[in-house]
């Protein structure tokens, strides 16, 4: 990656998706326009999406996400061996009616938005899962550009559904060696684009401290957690080390929040990150990519990655963040990073799920505006 300044400003991933996207991805999944149809209108929305972040000051830029439906559910049109399922349609599948039902009851969030990557076969990559879209992105800017990718438990979590996936493979362990292999794949792609910054996403990491025995997020992850939750930290840290072996000239990062699905703030979990801080320790990555702009975080501290992507604007909030307000959480921070390891991004993407974003395009605009502002009076204090 070309250098860097001080305080680099960047995006979690995700960016709220225009009508046309929506429109035009409905229409190529019900097979009414072919899919080169609903690309060209995905790459009109990169283009501005790209636009404004570096308009705003973004020294980082990501494509938006635009081509996906959600963070992680966008692998159903990838993998072979997956089919999207809508939160509808898991309930009727599985066993345990009435403890999905109570899930979902505890979630503000409407069920037909939300879809799943489900494991009905084999896993294969079927096409990239990202390493197209870094292709179109670095044609539209002369930035560093950041890649996000599902982690590997979160994508074996979100794709176990026993009664779907068990014809195939004998538990979510047996699927995680191959969730493995396929993302191994992507980042050797990714990285003979010369792609720089790949951020792996394990929002679930939380739910196993902040929740352990409820499953009281939802992430269409739920149902694959039956461990005890430091089993199935173990798990998840040997998935990520397993992908993560042998890659170098490269920063990866992994990003664990508390849920944004939801402006409801107390719908979503709560406990500092020290509740994880042994286990970050063991993947081996560059940077945590971390929510920090509200009070559920709890307070700073440091890790054993050597950077921190600090969450410093709510994509939840339509309010604009003072660039002072930010000024005084990066300087709580530099009590544990020197400056050049601390990157300014929000808590969380502005859409995690294309049909229910959390922010305006405008107020995304607005928030990483307010962090470019407060990157530069940072620098110039310093």
């Amino acid at each position: 990656m070309s250098a860097l300044p001080l305080f680099p400003v960047t995006t979690v991933g995700s960016w709220p998706r225009p009508r046309a996207v929506l429109r035009a991805q409905r229409l190529w999944r019900e097979g009414e326009i072919p899919e080169d149809e609903f690309q060209q209108v995905a790459d009109d929305s990169v283009r501005q999406v790209v636009r404004w972040q570096e308009e705003a000051g973004a020294d980082i830029v990501t494509d938006g996400e635009q081509r996906r439906d959600n963070f992680v559910s966008f692998v159903a049109t990838r993998l072979e061996g997956t089919r999207l399922m809508t939160l509808l349609e898991l309930l009727d599948l599985i066993e345990d009616k009435i403890g999905f039902e109570r899930l979902l009851q505890t979630l503000d969030v409407p069920a037909y938005s939300i879809s799943n990557a489900t494991c009905v076969g084999r896993l294969a990559r079927r096409r990239p899962l990202a390493a197209d879209d870094a292709r179109f992105l670095k044609t539209l800017t002369n930035k560093p550009i950041k890649i996000t990718l599902p982690g590997p438990y979160l994508l074996t979590r979100s794709m176990w559904v026993k009664e779907a996936s068990s014809a195939t493979y004998f538990d979510k362990e047996a699927l995680g060696e191959d969730v493995v292999r396929v993302l191994r794949e992507e980042i050797v792609e990714l990285l003979a684009l010369g792609v720089a910054f790949i951020q792996l996403d394990e929002p679930v990491l939380t739910e196993l401290v902040f929740a352990p025995g409820t499953t009281r997020t939802f992430m269409c992850a739920a149902l694959a957690a039956r461990k005890d939750p430091a089993e199935e930290l173990d798990f998840a840290v040997h998935l990520a080390q397993k992908v993560l072996q042998g890659f170098g000239g490269v920063r990866f990062g992994l990003h664990v929040c508390r849920g944004n699905w939801s402006r409801n703030e107390s719908t979503l979990l709560r406990g500092s990150y020290d509740a994880l801080a042994e286990t970050f320790s063991r993947i081996p990555v560059r940077q945590l990519v971390l929510e920090y702009s509200t009070e559920r975080a709890g307070d700073l501290m440091r890790f054993a990655a050597p950077e921190i992507g600090l969450g410093v604007v709510n994509p939840r909030t339509a309010a604009i963040e003072p660039p002072n307000e930010i000024l005084r959480r990066v300087q709580r921070a530099l009590a544990f990073y020197p400056p050049e390891a601390i990157f300014l991004n929000p808590d969380c993407g502005f859409s995690t799920f294309a049909n229910r974003p959390m922010a305006s395009e405008k107020v995304a605009v607005a928030k990483l505006g307010a962090l470019a502002t407060a990157a530069r009076e940072l620098r110039e204090g310093l």
